[in-house]
């Protein structure tokens, strides 16, 4: 080998060595995170995620969301069906969030920022797990940062501040379908009741009675025509037509009459079982809220044969299209329980059938009214007279 050729060759080797030591370099050194969405794939993947898990204070999940055939449903509830607009609502805050800037890489330092592991004993962030089509997204949600949180991937050292900001319950009832019924108040047509604690009553709506067209007769303030001479008969202009001749008594009373025949019906609320001596209320006491089914949520779901039914109230209702709908509630505690039956509604049935829901306190009054509430009050006695003191001497 000649000299020329070895030197060439020297020199094409060094530029392979100082090239691979740039390369190295390059690998090694920090990349500047901001702006990198904190998971990357998420975003393609949203309608493939069939499962998502929240764990809080502890290794196993505290709720459980997952998709079962087509609909998505919450396992700690009994597969109760999950708020929709909820679920999807974390899922774009996950794909949005993106990172901020880099923080502590040090397990010691995590609990400054709520990004240890959620099982460790006083942990108070979160970790969300999702199952999608192509894999797994875990993170660990901490405390607020600004307009976002820090956060951590599971499995990963670093830990980030990201925005926006990833907002969430960890209670099971949280996620569930509040919505529960929407019953016009108009369409009830009868309640029958049985509280708890009190006498039945029905309460109906029926028809009021047309009133009735008074007699028509001859007007008592009618005054004789007076007599016409042929003078005056001559220089009388033609006759004025019937429709423009003056309205008699008779005339007035015929369109009294017809008003009334063609006037709506009116309806009102009528009760059954008042005791004897007292008086129904007004119709208008009687009748049925806009509060009492109209809009009406869940606040919680549980098994039917978890909640004690043992000394229950109870209303059936027949609405307008003939259905009936039957209501027993409960008093647990400091919460108002109820269980739904209606026999002509599949969808309704199949959603309510051997469970029980907590409702507002207020809700469940306007439901379960005691008959009280539903007559004239009692006249209050009168006040015993105060007697004047003597008078002096």
């Amino acid at each position: 080998m000649n000299r020329q050729r070895f030197l060439v060759l020297m020199a094409a080797a060094l530029v392979a060595i100082c090239g691979a030591l740039y390369v190295s370099t390059q690998r090694n050194l920090p990349r500047d995170p901001h702006g990198l969405p904190l998971l990357p794939s998420l975003a393609t993947e949203l309608n493939s995620v069939t499962s998502l898990t929240v764990r809080k204070g502890g290794a196993n999940p505290t709720v459980t969301l997952h998709k079962q055939g087509e609909q998505w449903t919450v396992a700690e509830r009994g597969e109760y069906p999950a708020d929709l607009p909820k679920l999807r609502k974390l899922l774009l805050a996950l794909s949005d969030a993106k990172i901020r800037e880099e923080k502590t890489s040090n397990p010691e330092s995590y609990p400054i920022l709520g990004v240890e592991d959620p099982a460790q004993p006083g942990a108070t962030g979160a970790q969300i797990e999702l199952t999608a089509q192509d894999g797994k997204h875990d993170v660990i949600v901490g405390k607020s940062a600004g307009a976002g949180n820090f956060v951590r991937r599971a499995g990963e050292k670093a830990s980030y501040a990201v925005e926006p900001g990833i907002s969430f319950e960890a209670e099971p009832r949280y996620w569930i379908d509040t919505h529960l019924l929407d019953v016009a108040a108009d369409k009830i047509q009868s309640i029958e009741a049985k509280p708890a604690g009190g006498p039945a009553y029905a309460v109906r709506r029926v028809i009021e009675p047309k009133p009735q067209p008074k007699a028509a007769g001859p007007s008592a303030t009618a005054t004789p025509a007076a007599p016409t001479t042929t003078a005056s008969a001559a220089a009388t202009p033609a006759a004025t037509p019937a429709s423009a001749a003056p309205t008699t008594g008779t005339s007035a009373g015929a369109g009294a009459a017809t008003a009334a025949s063609t006037a709506p019906p009116s309806l009102k609320f009528v009760l059954e079982g008042a005791p004897s001596g007292r008086q129904p209320a007004d119709s208008q006491t009687l009748a049925p809220s806009p509060t009492m089914l109209g809009g009406l949520t869940a606040e919680d779901v549980a098994p039917a044969g978890d909640i004690d039914f043992s000394k229950p109230s109870m209303i059936t209702m027949t609405l307008a299209d003939g259905s009936a709908l039957t209501l027993t509630g409960t008093v647990v505690g400091d919460k108002r329980w109820i269980q739904v039956a209606a026999p002509k509604d599949a969808s309704l049935s199949a959603k309510t059938q051997g469970r029980a829901f907590e409702i507002a306190s207020y809700r469940f009054d306007a439901i379960f009214r005691p008959l009280e509430q539903l007559l004239v009050p009692k006249p209050q006695p009168p006040a015993a007279k105060k007697s004047l003191p003597a008078p002096k001497p």
